[in-house]
């Protein structure tokens, strides 16, 4: 089969056998992964994204050489027609039009199939936790331990419509050239602005005309001092007393369509609210509520961005949540995880996480020596027993686990970089707004009563449990005896995490 003259250049065969080589590859790939079952997260990036665009550039290297084969020709020969002319009555011009009608058609069909893979490829999980491993390493490990596992990363942060996909994409631009010149920041930030609205996210599977009554929270503590354990049962306001009332009190009572809430943070991260404004949309009547300590002025105020107050502002890490030492290990301890009849466990867990290390690798092999050496040193006996070993091996097996799922050093994560703004004991939280500082003109007060958000239902080491009733919730009291500083000062005083 005899094509035109101008094919033969070294440009077009260059470009040809790019093409063919590349298509032959996709084609085999993704027969191995279809059929077989085989390959892996990088198979697909090399079968939709890379061989692809090595497929494009040699089919437009054919038509180069061929355009530049013809001007070299005509280089010194009298002026021709300066578009080509296609004769079928020419049998090189009828297999050139065959083969080029042929090839785009099956182009055209192996473009939208491979298109259409690659964008399943790019919204997958494997796609968004596992290709940049190292870099989202920690929010892929998170994913994996929170409550949406099983929902798909780009559910959250992309969500339907072909607007937010470009948007995106294009952000996913910068991101990738941040990733190959290794300029990314250290931890990752939160995204915090330019995010899709929560009712557009959050709303498409969290109902917000489902409402829900009282709920009750059963946690379980441990003391440094020798494992003691403390249980509390909180009956959380998620909603009002019956969920016929919609959200007319309780916790949810933020997002209720007859109110607006505003506020207006101080800092970019939105831990430090200066400015709250309550509006009845029923009546119309606002009220603003300035912290007592705030040093700016009203002109700093106002030059502030004002938000209105949506799911996010409280639940900021439904996804990614990094838990501070304190709760991992008691978790690993109320789970089996990490033996709590090994004595003095919790204090020498906190003591072995309190020191930070640059690399994973070190801060494991610190787990390991300062567990074993204070065993070795303080309970002689038990270290040298086959039953304290054991229990031993399983607390430095355990301290581990818990924390390659909280920290990780090479990213510098750790849960002092990512606040939670659910609850107010080691982080502000609740407290941004609710610390008794928020006042109005008419000495109406943002409270931090306790009992706003949640009742007691029951506290205390599991042997002497304290037990309320129905009607009549508990006090709250401190595991250690601190008097009443406990109404006076914010929990984040004693409890921040390092």
């Amino acid at each position: 089969m005899k094509l035109p003259r101008s094919v033969n250049n070294w440009i077009s065969l260059v470009g040809a056998t790019v093409a063919i080589v590349s298509l032959f590859m996709i084609v085999f790939l993704v027969v191995i992964a279809t059929i077989f079952k085989q390959g892996s997260y990088y198979l697909g990036l090399v079968s939709y994204i890379i061989l692809p665009v090595f497929l494009i550039m040699g089919l437009l290297m054919i038509p180069i050489g061929m355009i530049r084969k013809i001007r070299l020709e005509r280089k010194g020969k009298p002026e021709g027609p300066k578009w080509p002319l296609i004769d079928f009555n020419n049998y090189r011009h009828r297999n050139a039009f065959m083969i080029f009608s042929t090839g785009t058609a099956l182009f055209l069909l192996l473009t939208a199939v491979g298109s259409y893979e690659a964008f399943h490829y790019t919204e997958s999980v494997e796609f968004c936790g596992l290709l940049c491993h190292r870099v989202m390493k920690p929010e892929y490990t998170a994913y994996q331990n929170s409550p949406h596992a099983r929902v798909a990363c780009v559910e959250c942060h992309v969500g339907s419509g072909a607007n937010w996909y470009v948007r995106s994409k294009l952000s996913g631009l910068y991101q990738v050239y941040a990733t190959v010149f290794n300029i990314y920041p250290r931890p990752i930030p939160t995204p915090i602005s330019n995010l899709r609205p929560a009712r557009e996210t959050c709303e498409e599977c969290h109902w917000p005309q489902k409402f829900y009554a009282y709920q009750d929270v059963t946690e379980k503590h441990f003391l440094t001092d020798n494992n003691l354990e403390w249980d509390i049962t909180l009956r959380l306001k998620v909603g009002a007393q019956y969920s016929a009332l919609g959200l007319r009190k309780g916790i949810h009572w933020h997002i209720n369509p007859d109110v607006k809430i505003e506020y207006k943070p101080g800092t970019e991260n939105r831990e430090n609210i200066p400015w709250v404004r309550y509006t009845s949309r029923t009546t119309g009547k606002s009220k603003t509520f300035i912290t007592q300590d705030s040093v700016l002025t009203e002109d700093q105020l106002n030059a502030l961005e004002t938000r209105v107050m949506d799911c996010m502002d409280c639940h900021n890490r439904p996804s990614h949540d990094f838990e501070p030492a304190s709760y991992f290990v008691d978790y690993g301890m109320t789970a089996g995880i990490i033996p709590k009849n090994l004595p003095d466990m919790k204090f020498i867990a906190m003591d072995a996480l309190s020191t930070r290390f640059s690399t994973t690798d070190s801060s494991v092999q610190n787990i390991h020596d300062v567990i074993t050496k204070y065993y070795q040193d303080f309970y002689q006996d038990l270290a040298q027993s086959d039953t304290g070993k054991i229990l031993i091996n399983k607390a430095i097996s355990g301290v581990t686990s818990q924390f390659e799922k909280n920290v990780f050093p090479q990213m510098k994560v750790w849960a002092k970089e990512y606040p939670n703004h659910i609850g107010h004991i080691e982080f502000n939280g609740c407290f941004r707004c609710h610390d008794d500082q928020h006042k109005s003109d008419d000495g109406s007060v943002i409270t931090r009563d306790c009992n706003l958000c949640h009742l007691i239902v029951a506290q205390g080491e599991p042997a002497h449990l304290e037990v309320g009733t129905i009607q009549d919730s508990l006090e709250f009291k401190h595991p250690i005896d601190i008097d009443d500083k406990w109404k006076t000062i914010l929990c984040v005083q004693c409890h921040k995490e390092l």
